[in-house]
């Protein structure tokens, strides 16, 4: 793996200065709460557009999804068809609410609607899952710069983690949507610099028609799956029903997402941000998977490592294991051998069913193969009582872009990681802070002046800064960053929108139902989650949105049966 010169240094280092410098300076001394929590009340719908989409856009979602269509495919797509309906919605149903409500969080709703103790039970639950998310969102990057400069990834978490906090601390949500917008065009330019290089990259007279061919051959290109089949995890229903009330969830009701459009200078500009990034999003997640099938066309031509993680490797050919491992590997090379002809057959327009055929065979053959190491790299950690991943994809991108890319393109790349990253992180801090100061710290004690409420965010904000560094400190991959980090949110989601919902749309149900409903419904929505990881039943995470949001409203209803005399506060 080639290590960064002076060039790429020079690239990286410019670039995330630059934007932690100019966020910090645009948005200093922000002396009241108006300022710091809602940047003043005068985002254009753009940079709400751009902000909404750099919140959700983490490393993560860099790191991972390429890796994920390397392995499985663009049918994670499908995941993000819900988010248009969830748009429309959002645009027609809360900003007008919120906006009437002139509230700083979303949970503000929930008391005018119901009671303290509801809004506090929301917020918490919000503060929950976003502050492992955050975590989540400081260690992806992590990762990448172990793996370049070779640093402990604990290291690595504080100094990423402390200079993200240091311009959100400084400047609130203005600092926030100013260096987000800088930071979606550094993404954007580097995605499809990316694109273009690995393109080029394939043999000379294989064009962008016959790798797509190539992909759809190994069957990559499938998008769209209509199954009912639970065992799939990313269809068209999950997509449409789970991810729709997912992406409600997300956008309408988590404070890092609220907080983006509730800056808005009106609600028509929080309206067309709102849609900008319903238009604009699935178009590139579906953009960022290409690249990840990209990058399996290439390694068609090129022999991919037997694990993506070079740490794994170094491991078990430093161990009693390394003779199996290199039987594994010279079956890979075997394999990758035998397949280069039925490829050549494929794009010489042989493409029978018996060329497709054998190509799929040899791509499954590598992925048993694959999935041995896997199984020799644990065994390998567990005798030595040493952590490290053997789910290598996560370090599919990484590694092609270390070992392929020119000079100064690589630190470029690593600088679109690393700023999305920072602006998911800051987003997340911001949100957490600005919750735990409104929701809880300004509601349970006497009134405090502006000065103390911005002087106590900025103090709360730093707080979860620090707690993110801690769970990212002791953060695990799972299969997946992408997928942990919708794990997460979706175990919260539906419990929290079915809240809104009821509040929104079940005008005779009071505080106290909804209040004990929720916390028997978050009981059940944890419990269906463990079955499903122990294979007791079988539900995927996306439907957990679905199921979290239809339970609590149901048993809300039933509790209110038993409650008359509950009495409603209204707004």
């Amino acid at each position: 793996m080639q290590i960064l010169n002076w060039i790429d240094w020079v690239v990286l280092a410019v670039t995330l200065l630059a934007i932690v410098i100019y966020g910090t300076w645009q948005t200093r001394g922000s002396k009241n709460v108006q300022d710091y929590l809602k940047g003043g009340n005068t985002s254009k719908w753009w940079t709400i557009g751009l902000s909404v989409m750099a919140t959700q856009a983490s490393a993560i979602t860099f790191l991972s999804t390429p890796g994920q269509a390397y392995n499985d495919g663009m049918g994670f797509v499908q995941f993000y068809f819900g988010l248009p309906i969830a748009m429309i919605v959002i645009c027609m149903v809360f900003i007008p609410l919120y906006h009437r409500l002139k509230v700083y969080t979303a949970y503000e709703f929930l008391e005018n609607r119901f009671d303290l103790k509801t809004r506090t039970l929301t917020a918490i639950l919000f503060l929950i899952q976003r502050g492992l998310s955050a975590g989540i969102t400081i260690f992806a990057p992590a990762i990448i710069l172990s793996i370049v400069l070779g640093w402990d990834l604990l290291t690595l978490n504080i100094v990423i983690g402390f200079l993200v906090i240091i311009y959100t601390v400084s400047g609130g949500t203005r600092a926030v949507n100013v260096t987000q917008k800088h930071q979606m065009i550094v993404i954007f330019v580097g995605m499809l610099v990316a694109f273009f290089i690995i393109v080029s990259k394939l043999p000379q007279d294989i064009t962008f028609t016959k790798a797509l061919d190539i992909a759809g051959a190994s069957g990559k290109m499938k998008i769209l799956d209509f199954s009912f089949n639970l065992n799939n995890r990313y269809t068209f229903w999950s997509g449409i029903i789970g991810g729709t009330f997912l992406m409600l969830s997300y956008f309408g009701t988590d404070q890092s997402q609220v907080q983006r459009y509730l800056s808005g200078k009106s609600v028509k500009e929080m309206q067309l941000g709102l849609l900008f990034n319903g238009l604009l999003k699935v178009p590139m997640q579906f953009f960022i998977l290409l690249v990840g099938v990209m990058v399996f066309v290439f390694y068609q031509f090129n022999e991919a490592p037997l694990n993506f993680n070079p740490t794994a490797t170094e491991l078990v050919l430093n161990s009693e294991f390394a003779s199996d491992y290199i039987k594994l590997q010279e079956a890979q090379k075997d394999n990758f051998e035998s397949k280069q002809i039925e490829i050549k057959n494929f794009i010489n327009s042989e493409a029978s069913e018996s060329t497709i055929e054998s190509i799929s065979k040899a791509n499954h053959i590598s992925k048993n193969i694959s999935n041995e190491a896997k199984l020799l790299i644990d065994k390998v950690a567990e005798k030595q009582n040493i952590k490290v991943e053997s789910n290598d994809k996560d370090y599919v991108f990484i590694h092609f872009i270390l070992n392929n890319l020119p000079r100064g393109l690589i630190g470029l790349l690593l600088a679109v990681i690393l700023s999305a990253a920072m602006s998911s992180t800051s987003s997340e801090l911001n949100a957490l802070g600005s919750t735990t100061t409104i929701d809880l710290y300004k509601r349970n004690t006497k009134e405090k002046t502006e000065e103390q409420m911005v002087k106590a965010s900025k103090w709360f904000t730093f707080a979860w800064g620090i707690i993110a560094i801690c769970v990212a400190c002791v953060a695990n991959l799972a299969e997946n960053l992408i997928q942990l980090v919708n794990i997460i949110g979706s175990i919260f989601y539906g419990n929290v929108l079915g809240i809104f919902f009821i509040a929104f749309f079940f005008k005779y149900v009071k505080g106290h139902a909804v209040f004990m409903a929720a916390i028997i419904t978050q009981i059940i929505v944890i419990s269906l989650f463990l079955l499903n990881e122990h294979e007791i039943i079988n539900l995927p995470f996306l439907w957990l949105n679905f199921v979290g949001c239809i339970i609590v409203i149901a048993i809300s209803c039933i509790i209110q049966l038993f409650y008359k005399n509950d009495k409603k506060i209204t707004t």
